[in-house]
């Protein structure tokens, strides 16, 4: 699920004729190599031809992929490319206003996909990310993470802390030489931290809120004040309301959304997995009782994930914790992602300014 409406993000996605050719050679190929085995591994899962399992469990995922969404640069963004994990060959963006004045709050940015595809270099995610630093005027950090069906969660939530405690070096006696003045202790305020996530990513801020407590001490002396989740990506084996009755939306459906757990989830775990469902049978603990900081919940009326959004944020909210809830009439999913230069844009970059100085001030 992902930024933009899940799989393909309300973005006109085609396999290039390179692709389907290098997906004809991988099979044929695979036809090869196996024929003298005499029974050929098939394709179990299928997204769209962008992610493709196999029975044998080996997975096809075309990186040829045509975006039809011109990016929004407007020269007041400077973003630049930084390697996080070394082991895992991880990248993440950085983008900063140009002319800021003042020490920059930082914002973290977890893209969606369903944990199976998306990108920080994804057309739809920078332009999201541009317009997050020119309108909160922050250092926005837009991680990537380990993509499933190659690698099963707990992997990107795994990888999303990583990020995190490389910008912890950063604050430290360790972290970067003086002359780096984007994380430079006088450009950016490692005090004033966010975690935002947008669909799977907002899931992955839950789990991020749940594991670093009140105030991130393992973090120090970064201190994250609050996460905000854009449609988190939840699950449940107990379809919801708006997922049984609810309209498909352009691009996303049930079926799709089954689709991601499958091939996200450890081998064998349906959508009650801990991982999925917040108030899962077989969670450890009880999420009612866990303490974390603030939460900022965003849904549109009439996406899928719309009820079980909804339930999230008022289960925290009668169990004492300090979540808001803000649901945008007639919305599908991804509205913010596929559009963050509108007025609508607007309305969320204001709603989530004014979160930001509500819990900090």
């Amino acid at each position: 699920m992902s930024g933009a409406p899940l799989l393909l993000c309300f973005i006109s996605l085609h396999l290039h004729d390179k692709t389907l050719r290098v997906q004809q050679h991988h099979q044929n190929t695979r036809a090869h190599s196996q024929s003298k085995m005499g029974s050929l591994p098939h394709i179990v899962e299928d997204l769209e031809g962008v992610v493709q399992l196999y029975s044998d469990g080996s997975v096809f995922r075309a990186n040829d992929v045509d975006f039809n969404i011109p990016i929004h640069d407007d020269s007041s963004i400077v973003w630049r490319d930084c390697q996080f994990d070394n082991q895992n060959h991880l990248y993440l963006r950085l983008y900063k206003p140009v002319n800021a004045s003042t020490k920059l709050p930082v914002l973290y940015f977890f893209h969606g996909g369903g944990f199976c595809v998306g990108s920080r270099a994804w057309p739809n995610n920078h332009n999201a990310c541009l317009r997050l630093a020119s309108g909160l005027q922050a250092l926005v950090v837009a991680p990537d993470y380990r993509l499933a069906p190659e690698h099963r969660l707990p992997a990107a939530v795994d990888d999303a802390l990583t990020s995190l405690k490389w910008l912890q070096a950063r604050a430290t006696a360790d972290g970067p030489p003086a002359q780096d003045t984007w994380l430079h202790d006088q450009a950016v305020d490692f005090d004033r931290v966010y975690i935002m996530g947008d669909s799977s990513g907002g899931n992955m801020a839950h789990h991020l809120a749940v594991q670093l407590g009140p105030g991130s001490p393992e973090l120090a002396p970064v201190r994250i004040r609050g996460y905000v989740l854009m449609a988190p990506f939840f699950g449940g084996s107990v379809r919801t309301k708006s997922e049984a009755e609810g309209m498909p939306e352009p691009i996303l459906n049930v079926e799709i959304l089954d689709r991601f757990w499958r091939l996200s989830l450890p081998p064998g775990k349906n959508a009650d997995h801990p991982l999925a469902n917040p108030f899962s049978p077989f969670s450890k603990n009880n999420l009612e009782s866990v303490m974390f900081d603030p939460v900022l919940v965003i849904a549109g009326e009439i996406e899928l994930l719309r009820d079980r959004v909804e339930d999230y944020a008022r289960r925290l909210k009668e169990a004492g914790k300090k979540v808001e809830y803000v649901e945008f009439e007639g919305k599908y999913h991804g509205f913010f992602n596929n559009d963050p230069y509108s007025e609508l844009g607007d309305r969320v970059l204001q709603e989530i300014k004014d979160w930001m100085s509500k819990i900090s001030g």
